[in-house]
């Protein structure tokens, strides 16, 4: 078979020891391995009337001939028979082979205990035999000997078993069983009023209602209302005797098939050949088909109602089915929902909408999955339950979404900002006027972090925390750029003052009566020497005092100035904008040394202090350049 085991030997399913039953788990392990549809046929009667053979002929594990010797040859021994008034079949017994005529189901044959076995003393466990048989089969066979009459509808009669029977439907829609009434040893010719009728015939008249209204008739209808009931389709065949040898019919399990008689081969080709075509498959109400894991855990279900003192209901068993395949449908819904976002979501998604749409999709298929396995989920917990799932993994899958949309996003981000990183190193930015240049830098970097495709749902979010985290290093730039100019212009300030006296060349010389002004002017031809003559002192005194003037106001102008930047930067990010506030210092050492001097020396060598002061103002240029590339 398929998906289940190879069984060999039939193993016992339902244990009866000390009148207490039990599931062997080696057993039901087998039936959990069957995955397909299940035909159960199960077979009770009173012991010793030749149950087990017959399950035997239908497991196909008939004599074959020895060509070596007289003795037969056996593919397995099977059911066993027994050769004495003992009972052999304790409990019941299951036998899993493959399905001579539906290729994608498994036969399971159940061979149960004999009824009435005097060595049990407790009538208890014939009912019990007698309804797990009902309750788990799909054709259940009544097998008796000689003939059908009112003694052997009696003795089916057990204290509240049909009373108990009848419990056991609590819907109108209890899925009919085949019935099939077996009579071994039939030595009776089939005719009524001396008119030939045929087995089924034979059957119908035995079941037939008797009239009246005596308690005793109302006894004898009971087993036939049951029958009548329960089983709407039902069948009879009878078999004479297979031997007449009373030493072979004590081992009929090693009689060769030439020695049965033709008659009795033939009725019981024709009894397997109707069991292959006719015997339906297990059926649940809502026409759900039982496989061999559902069987088991309808086995389990009814035993331990059975040992539990309570009735084996075939509603509490529907509804424990119903659990078990309902989880089962909601698992392989989710699953599906899962396997279909995974294959048709390339993450991550343009839109958060394209998301959706297919989540939508996937989510109406699983629902259909569950539908088209679900049982009984009238209340439709089981769907809530579905959807509640689908709801908790489409959360995931967002997620996953926007982690990969971010992560996707960062990527592209950190390849573009490469570019500004090497301007950044460039010191392309520490310059006056290098803030302007930023900006164009971060507009250029933005347009083209938008042109990348397929970014995700968290394209703008990435971007701004970007632009968030760039917003110190702006304020630097910024500030550093503000410092350099200024410093820029006021050193340039302070160079047009100086070389204007440079240029001029002024100095003084002391004669005894009057001072004398030397100028120098470029001729063109080199530099031409002239003297200025009868300066009064008053006029020097003069031009000193206005230059020293200039100077200490532009010097104060500077303080002040650098004072103001100093002030901004300290409100701002420290660890940015140190070497702003160091190269300050430098311009406000240098500016006061400068710019304290007596007026006559600001003459010697003004163009040299005037580079020296431009270079300090930018020695400190590498600081920002560490701490923003960092």
């Amino acid at each position: 078979m398929a998906s289940g085991p190879n069984m060999m030997d039939p193993i016992c399913l339902v244990e009866n020891k000390n009148a207490q039953f039990s599931v062997n788990q080696k057993a039901l392990q087998i039936l959990e391995n069957i995955s397909q549809p299940v035909v159960v046929v199960a077979i009770v009667g009173l012991y010793r009337t030749g149950k087990s053979y017959l399950m035997n002929r239908l497991a196909g594990q008939n004599h074959v001939e020895c060509c070596t010797t007289s003795r037969a040859s056996y593919l397995n021994p099977g059911f066993p028979l027994g050769s004495t008034v003992q009972s052999k079949t304790k409990g019941i017994w299951m036998w899993c082979v493959p399905h001579p005529s539906k290729s994608d189901h498994i036969l399971v044959l159940l061979d149960t205990e004999g009824l009435g076995d005097v060595e049990k003393g407790d009538s208890k466990n014939d009912l019990w035999i007698f309804a797990l048989a009902v309750l788990l089969s799909s054709t259940f066979i009544y097998n008796s000997m000689n003939t059908i009459n009112n003694d052997d509808l009696e003795k089916l009669q057990y204290p509240g078993f049909t009373e108990k029977l009848m419990r056991m439907e609590t819907k109108p829609d209890f899925p009919s069983l085949h019935f099939i009434w077996t009579v071994r040893d039939f030595t009776l010719e089939l005719k009524l009023n001396d008119d030939p009728i045929t087995e089924d015939e034979y059957l119908e008249n035995a079941l037939k209602l008797i009239k009246g209204s005596h308690p005793n008739v109302k006894k004898a209808n009971l087993p036939r209302e049951c029958i009548r009931h329960f089983f709407p389709k039902r069948k009879c065949f009878v078999f004479d005797r297979p031997v007449n040898d009373r030493e072979l019919l004590a081992h009929l399990d090693e009689v060769l098939e030439s020695q049965l008689y033709p008659k009795f081969k033939e009725q019981s080709n024709t009894f397997c050949s109707y069991i292959f075509t006719h015997a339906r498959t297990k059926i649940l109400r809502e026409g759900v088909k039982v496989t061999g894991k559902r069987l088991g855990t309808l086995v389990v279900t009814y035993v331990d109602a059975i040992n539990s003192g309570s009735v084996p209901c075939l509603e509490n068993a529907v509804t424990t089915l119903a659990h078990l395949k309902n989880s089962a449908a909601v698992q392989k819904a989710a699953d599906h929902y899962s396997e279909q976002m995974i294959q048709r979501l390339n993450l991550p998604t343009d839109t958060l909408q394209e998301l959706l749409e297919v989540h939508a999709a996937c989510g109406r298929e699983a629902i259909v999955v569950f539908m088209n396995q679900s049982f009984k989920d009238e209340n439709q917990d089981f769907q809530k339950k579905l959807l509640e799932i689908i709801k908790n993994k489409k959360e995931g899958f967002l997620q996953q979404n926007e982690e990969a949309s971010a992560k996707y996003c960062q990527t592209k981000l950190d390849q573009i900002l490469k570019t500004l990183k090497e301007s950044i190193s460039a010191e392309s930015f520490s310059v006056p006027g290098g803030h302007k240049l930023y900006r164009k830098a971060m507009e250029r970097l933005q347009c083209d972090h938008i042109h990348v495709p397929s970014k995700g749902v968290k394209t703008n979010e990435v971007l701004q925390n970007f632009l968030q985290s760039q917003v110190a290093i702006e304020i630097s730039i910024l500030q550093s750029d503000k410092a350099l100019t200024d410093a820029a212009k006021a050193i340039a300030d302070l160079s047009k003052i100086m070389s204007f006296h440079f240029f001029c060349g002024i100095h003084t010389a002391k004669s005894e009566n009057n001072r004398v002004v030397v100028g120098y002017q470029p001729d063109g031809q080199g530099l031409s020497h002239r003297i200025l003559k009868s300066a009064p002192d008053v006029w020097h005194q003069a031009q000193n005092d206005l230059l020293t003037e200039e100077f200490s106001r532009k010097a104060e102008e500077m303080k002040a100035e650098i004072k103001h930047l100093r002030n901004i930067i300290e409100k701002s990010k420290k660890d940015k904008a140190s070497w702003i506030s160091k190269t300050l210092d430098g311009l406000a050492t240098e500016a006061t040394a400068i710019l304290s001097l007596p007026a006559k020396v600001i003459g010697w060598g003004l163009k040299g202090l005037s580079s020296l002061f431009i270079l300090k103002a930018f020695k400190h240029k590498k600081c920002l350049l560490d701490e923003i590339t960092a």
